[in-house]
């Protein structure tokens, strides 16, 4: 899904937010998770960054709001996410200062 389009509470190929990203990824891999970051919160529990596997769920503050963004983990300290308004789902790295700075926890499906 990279490089489609950030769309506000988008979860299709359409258009994304970022717990649309993470609802439409796990679907097709048929896992119902639900869609919106506090929802999200409920559902996955916490675990160590050093326990990390892909697929996990990174959560972030953004704009002084925490959790309230989402991206999957793909391994060697890559994500994927659909950032903000006007741009389009990309991967990022945990290395960057920004994402380094603003994540908060990793989390895995109960």
């Amino acid at each position: 899904m990279i490089g489609r389009p950030y769309r506000d509470r988008g979860d299709s190929p359409e258009g994304f937010d970022c717990s649309g990203l993470v609802r439409y990824s796990y679907l097709t891999a048929g896992v119902d998770a639900p869609h919106g970051t506090e929802f999200l919160m409920k559902v996955t529990r916490s675990l160590s960054m050093s326990n990390a596997r892909i697929g996990d769920l990174l959560f972030f503050e953004e704009s002084g709001k925490k959790y309230s963004h989402v991206g999957i983990y793909l391994g060697n300290d890559l994500f994927v996410h659909a950032p903000s308004s006007g741009g389009k789902v990309k991967k990022d790295s945990l290395r960057d200062p920004h994402w380094r700075k603003s994540f908060l926890e990793v989390r895995r499906f109960n």
